[in-house]
């Protein structure tokens, strides 16, 4: 709704039924009173505001909405315009101004230029804020010593503008870590960028990070910035730093310490406000000791280290994070499950987790779909849980002809195990597994499972 202020009421009128009629729905009062009262009682998306009226005017009811709705845009109609008006009006929080007499075509173009604005803000809004409600401190789970350690590190380094480098292992929550110091630190409303540096093929870097002008080389059909550019007043997060190439690696390090670089095919200087997060998997003292990494950028870099802990060296936190991501995916696929079975609980905690977390996380959202009682049980979990042998990447693991027959091939092996623990007795095997003495039996019979003094 547009609100329409002018004390010319037939002025005011026309003003709101030409609005009407161009789409946006208008209301026209004759004071700033009727103004604030109207607005108390009806949502407003832009006020349309004549400068000078007797009482109160424009410039007064524009400081009101300055202090009490800064997200309701104001745009101020005046026939005393000047140049000094006009700056004066903009510095205290005007949209814009429009001179009278004035085109209705005019004022329909500048109406439709601040609604954009307006939606484009509160969009940007929306995203920072569902990106800080995924990415703050109530995301990193855990309450074990070493990541208790790194909740403190945090803390200490995100109001200052260090360069932070983070170790760990691949999957471990580095990203989620960066995120967080940036969404605690002064720069939380500028842009987070994050580059993962061995994504990008060798001859594109530089060009990705730093931008390149038109015509720099075959392809660069127009000028396009950077990542550097793109988190100018933010952070940059330089992920897998240890597989940066070696040759950029020194105008990284001018970059990083003196805020300025040049564009791939420009000698022309850009200077930016950067504040930097790198990551590496890779031992980069190692890496400087093999001549592979420039020993003079992992100093600039190694400012304030953190090591994030990989998942089996967080005593305790693997209970609490399988539970948060099976709330998680619970919740987005409209699944009423209260936990893990027992014998789950048992499965998940006896497995490496080379992957880390990610892996974790993977793992329980394949499991809430497969579920289908109240709670996640051994069957629902993926077979590479129970092999003797590492997990090795997913490319390099032969999938089961027949995941049915499989599954049920794990779920004999571990039924038969704690039969023969419990020496056949179905109550107390039903009992370490979590489960009823009714579903183990009718488990038992559906897998033809022979129980005798031991399980067989």
């Amino acid at each position: 709704m547009i609100l329409v202020v002018d004390d010319e009421v037939r002025l005011g009128e026309v003003v709101a039924a030409a609005l009407e009629a161009r789409g946006f729905p208008s209301h026209f009062v004759d004071s700033v009173p009727a103004a604030l009262a109207w607005m108390d009682a009806n949502p407003v998306s832009l006020v349309l505001t004549d400068l000078r009226m007797p009482g109160a005017g424009g410039r007064e009811l524009l400081a009101l909405l300055s202090a009490a709705r800064p997200e309701v845009p104001v745009v101020i109609m005046t026939a005393y315009a000047s140049v000094r008006d006009a700056v004066a009006l903009i510095q205290e929080g005007a949209f814009d101004y429009i001179s009278k007499p004035f085109e209705i075509e005019d004022v329909i173009a500048t109406v439709g230029r601040a609604l954009k604005l307006r939606e484009t803000e509160a969009e940007n809004l929306r995203l920072r804020e569902e990106l800080r409600a995924k990415y703050d401190f109530a995301s990193l789970v855990g309450t074990s010593a070493s990541f208790q350690q790194v909740l403190r590190q945090i803390t200490e380094v995100c109001a200052s503008r260090a360069t932070v480098l983070l170790h760990g292992e691949s999957g471990t929550g580095k990203e989620l870590v960066a995120r967080a110091i940036h969404d605690n630190s002064p720069r939380r409303n500028k842009p987070f960028v994050a580059v993962n540096c061995a994504a990008i093929p060798e001859s594109l870097i530089e060009a990705e990070l730093f931008g390149h002008v038109k015509g720099a080389f075959t392809g660069a059909t127009a000028t396009r910035e950077g990542r550097f550019a793109a988190a100018n007043g933010g952070t940059l997060f330089l992920d897998e730093i240890g597989d940066m190439p070696l040759p950029l690696q020194a105008k990284l390090l001018r970059a990083i310490q003196e805020q300025t670089f040049e564009m791939v095919g420009s000698t022309r200087p850009v200077t930016v406000d950067v504040r930097f997060i790198a990551a590496s998997h890779r031992d980069l003292r190692a890496a400087v000791e093999n001549r592979s990494f420039r020993e003079d950028l992992y100093y600039r870099l190694n400012v304030f280290p953190i090591q994030v802990p990989a998942l089996r060296n967080r005593e305790g936190d693997l209970d609490l994070l399988a539970e948060h991501f099976l709330a998680k995916h619970a919740r987005s696929m409209g699944k009423r499950l209260s936990g893990f079975s027992k014998a789950a609980a048992a499965a998940m905690g006896a497995y490496h987790w080379p992957g880390n977390i990610r892996e974790l996380q993977n793992c329980v959202e394949r499991a809430v779909i497969v579920a289908q009682g109240d709670l996640v049980d051994v069957a629902d979990l993926p077979p590479y849980l129970f092999e003797d042998r590492p997990r090795m990447a997913p490319a390099q693991t032969a999938l089961p002809d027949d995941l049915d027959a499989e599954l049920e091939r794990y779920e004999r092996e571990i039924l038969t195990a704690a039969l023969r623990e419990t020496g056949g007795v179905q109550a107390r095997a039903a009992e370490l597994l979590g489960i009823t003495e009714r579903s183990l039996w009718h488990r038992v019979k559906k897998l033809g499972i022979r129980i005798a003094r031991v399980a067989s």
